[in-house]
């Protein structure tokens, strides 16, 4: 007589914080359900503050600053209106500093970015579903649902090397998004709404979204967990546009 089969196991993610990396591109479900068991955060931030330096020392190194300001000087109306000496001698100014300047963002703006991020939407789910959700699940969830920047980085780095540096917009290096398509003198408030609405902005909103869907199954579906996600994107991106029509 034939034996029953025995039923095959459920797929489990890596507790691995590496394997986490490429299991929340590959297997996201059950990688974020084995974060969510057991939370890690710091192996996604750190590579995020590496990847950020190298684009930054690549760009530096490859002579790009000098075009990078002197575009951002001439689409200036404050520089404009300065003499060609003294807009000469800001443009050198900046130039000396931006890369130190860069590197010190590169160190703090991962964690920071990743800590406010799993504030912000610990808030948002535990105080609209109820969840019990807590800080350190928060957090891992956020710095792995962010992996796909780590892509966006490493295109980067492959695109400061093939082209030349003064034919590339650091602040949209890849061109994922509409803003891309935008000339040099578009209102900068378009050019900031547009280029929010990104490829790899929207890759990593769903992953967040699987990752706290993962947290309670039974109060939040992939759907709802997707709204809440985006509801704060969507705040944040009408506060920026915001402030750089008023100010621009």
């Amino acid at each position: 007589m034939a034996s029953a089969e025995t039923p095959a196991p459920a797929s489990e993610g890596s507790d691995s914080s590496f394997g986490r990396v490429f299991g929340v591109l590959f297997s996201p479900k059950a990688t974020f359900e084995s974060i969510v068991r057991r939370p890690t955060w710091v192996v996604p931030v750190a590579l995020g503050c590496v990847f950020f330096i190298a684009v930054v020392a690549i760009f530096t190194q490859r002579g790009g600053w000098p075009s990078f300001f002197e575009k951002q000087a001439a689409n200036s109306s404050r520089m404009q209106k300065m003499t060609a000496e003294d807009r000469e001698a800001m443009i050198n100014r900046q130039i000396k500093v931006a890369p130190i300047a860069a590197y010190i963002e590169g160190v703090i703006i991962p964690p920071l970015a990743a800590l406010v991020v799993a504030g912000v939407l610990l808030l948002v789910f535990n105080l609209s579903v109820g969840t019990t959700i807590e800080f350190k699940t928060s957090l891992g969830i956020v710095a792995y649902s962010w992996v796909p920047w780590l892509i966006h980085a490493t295109l980067s780095i492959l695109i400061l090397f093939l082209k030349d540096p003064a034919t590339v917009d650091l602040q949209n290096v890849v061109a994922s998004n509409p803003g891309a398509l935008l000339s040099d003198d578009a209102a900068k408030w378009l050019v900031t709404l547009l280029s929010s609405i990104d490829v790899f902005a929207i890759w990593t909103m769903i992953l967040l979204a699987i990752g706290f869907s993962a947290t309670d199954s039974k109060k939040l579906s992939f759907g709802k967990s997707l709204v809440l996600v985006i509801i704060p994107w969507i705040l944040f991106t009408v506060v920026k546009v915001g402030l750089i029509a008023a100010f621009s």
